[in-house]
């Protein structure tokens, strides 16, 4: 029914004294992209704030919607990340996640929600005091109608801090 497209992150960070994935940092980021689904391509705009309530922890809150067409599509997620220092530059990181999503009314038909759960993979690059690159994989879960579906995705963010 509906299927992500690549969508690229662009984060800004407040940078304290240490590293950016220390205690107080705080990530706050927009992305902009493009999906399909229902038949028709969307814009796809998000935002999410992340805190990093321990060194190497962070906890947040992001929506996403999807524009342009019907129905209209709205995401609201909560992901938990954690990040290994493998050497000054390199940090690998598992995350997990969960969303509410709602789709809006089409067709004549009516709207209706749900909920997915997915895990996320991938590595951090720190490319100095104030800036940074991670690639990774995310696989969602989702179950609507007692019918299971597994989905995907990469996933590319760039922060720079200040």
């Amino acid at each position: 029914m509906m299927k992500r497209v690549l969508v690229i992150s662009f984060m800004t960070t407040t940078i304290y004294a240490g590293s950016l994935f220390s205690v107080g940092q705080k990530n706050f980021g927009f992305s902009v992209g493009s999906s399909t689904g229902f038949g028709n391509t969307y814009t796809v705009v998000g935002g999410n704030f992340n805190y990093f309530v321990m060194d190497s922890l962070s906890m947040g809150v992001g929506y996403q919607g999807w524009f342009g067409h019907k129905p209209r599509v709205d995401e609201i997620n909560i992901p938990v990340s954690y990040y290994f220092q493998y050497s000054p530059q390199y940090y690998p990181y598992i995350g997990f996640r969960y969303a509410h999503t709602s789709v809006g009314k089409y067709d004549g038909g009516s709207g209706y929600d749900y909920n997915t759960y997915g895990a996320r993979a991938g590595v951090a690059m720190n490319f100095g005091n104030n800036s940074y690159m991670s690639i990774g994989w995310v696989q969602d879960y989702r179950e609507k109608d007692g019918i299971s579906k597994s989905e995907g995705y990469p996933e590319v963010s760039m922060g720079i801090g200040f």
